[in-house]
């Protein structure tokens, strides 16, 4: 069980043998939408060999956050319960190619950077600017 953040989106992974099938808050991989945001959430598993990918089930829990934040937690969770996987089942060397794989495609998948949004202030229109000084 593992857990991946961005935003105020926090998903839950777990990983363990099977078929193979990927299912998002209880629905198949196949009804997410839109299509184009399933590309980014195999990310993990299309970085991994052909072997790997046949015998791993995965069950993701999401919420909060929007869509895009959404799936960048669940690629993060994924790819972590991946790692745990190949450490608890398969060897230590295995588990360091791919974590070494992972962080040369995108360390974003491993590791939780927290990003928000700085709030307004008053005196401009967004959290730094400010409106433009006159004596006149």
């Amino acid at each position: 069980q593992t857990f991946g953040k961005k935003k105020s989106a926090l998903a839950v992974a777990f990983c363990k043998k099977g078929k193979g099938s990927i299912k998002v808050n209880g629905f198949a991989l196949n009804m997410l939408q839109p299509y184009h945001i399933r590309d980014k959430l195999l990310e993990p598993f299309l970085l991994l060999d052909t072997t790997d990918k046949l015998n791993i089930d995965a069950r993701i829990f999401v919420k909060g956050g929007g869509l895009i934040s959404r799936i960048y937690a669940i690629r993060q969770a994924l790819a972590k319960s991946i790692l745990l996987y190949h450490l608890k089942y398969t060897s230590v060397n295995k588990l360091l190619a791919i974590k070494l794989r992972y962080l040369e495609y995108d360390d974003k998948l491993i590791f939780v950077k927290n990003q928000y949004n700085e709030p307004k202030k008053f005196g401009g229109r967004g959290a730094r600017s400010r409106f433009q000084k006159s004596y006149r």
